[in-house]
């Protein structure tokens, strides 16, 4: 795993992935069992101090001393011996890019969640790190919290051009943030990549289904032309673009939010190749979406908003049409069966 100067990479995998672990090595606070760690190419011998004072980290749960919020922004400046008036500065700018220099007197035991990360933000980037390492900051936060959070830290991250690595479960986290993601699951990287490489075109069926991609089916290849791929999924027949696809048996991914319904009976519309007939087996909500389960010959996931959901009178047992683009399967090469 390399992490490339300036970039933001997301530790993307579930929960015990070896995300933790994998980021206490990269602090050299842990030794890897095998292999090794270069600092700007050079090899860490072992838990170079030197090398530690370098970064700086932010946890899930802020870890704050019984001081001021001041004091507790300007700490780690005043043990790595930075002059007072050097100091007070940088801790002031901080406190002031974060919105909290209305509680630079506050003890920080009285801030609420939200106030505490954005102490622990301002703290990290006040060292000026040339690596900043965040390990799930947002994930005890509520909502509204979380999203104001993250477009201050995207912010303060394309303004320092810090080098980031942000480890993360939330896949949407990962997407806002992220310039590369690498996915883990089982302490092993399954794919590394540009965040919407990755997001589009997963390497396998635990990436896909960790990335979004709630459609995973397996189809076999029943012609290639001009690089159009046409597969037989369940009972359907399903088409890809996929230049120079030349396995014999794929999986079909698609994402959600990728498929378009429409009323049973209504005409073809748009560029989609992919138009299959299907009746709705279940509705659940998500968010401001709406999840749609639809049996087309396979299993098929849509997501749609609210309002569509009530201009087209869907519940479980409606007939409908989804429709998808061929450009918007991506297929996975799949050993067959026996």
């Amino acid at each position: 795993l390399e992490v490339r100067q300036g970039e933001v990479l997301a530790v993307l995998g579930p929960n015990g992935a070896g995300k933790t672990t994998l980021l206490g090595v990269l602090a050299l606070l842990e030794r890897p069992a095998e292999g090794e760690v270069r600092f700007d190419g050079e090899p860490v011998p072992g838990r170079e101090l030197a090398l530690r004072r370098r970064m700086a980290a932010v946890f899930q749960e802020p870890l704050l001393l019984n001081r001021s919020v001041e004091a507790n922004v300007g700490l780690g400046l005043a043990l790595r011996g930075v002059p007072r008036a050097e100091r007070r500065q940088r801790v002031r700018r901080w406190l002031a890019r974060f919105g909290i220099e209305a509680l630079a007197g506050r003890s920080a035991r009285s801030l609420s969640g939200g106030e505490a990360q954005r102490v622990s933000l301002a703290r990290a980037f006040a060292l000026e790190p040339e690596v900043l390492l965040l390990d799930e900051p947002f994930s005890a936060l509520d909502q509204p919290t979380r999203e104001s959070l993250l477009d201050e830290l995207a912010g303060v991250l394309t303004e320092t051009g810090v080098t980031a690595v942000f480890v993360t479960h939330d896949r949407d986290e990962a997407a806002r943030l992220a310039d590369r993601v690498a996915v883990l699951a089982g302490g092993r990287l399954l794919q590394v990549g540009p965040t919407a490489e990755v997001f589009s075109s997963p390497a396998d069926g635990t990436v896909a289904a960790y990335v979004g991609v709630e459609t995973v089916v397996p189809a076999h290849v029943l012609e290639v032309a001009d690089g159009l791929v046409v597969l037989q999924a369940g009972d359907r027949q399903v088409e890809a673009v996929a230049e120079g696809f030349s396995a014999a048996e794929a999986l079909v991914c698609l994402r959600p939010e990728d498929v378009v319904l429409s009323p049973e009976g209504a005409a073809a519309s748009g560029s989609a190749r992919n138009h299959l007939r299907g009746v709705v087996r279940r509705i659940t909500s998500a968010g401001a979406e709406v999840r749609v389960e639809i049996d087309c010959g396979f299993p098929l996931i849509a997501s749609i908003t609210r309002r569509s959901l009530e201009e087209l009178g869907l519940a479980p047992g409606c007939p409908l049409i989804a429709s998808f683009k061929a450009t918007a399967v991506h297929l996975i090469p799949r050993e067959p069966k026996g």
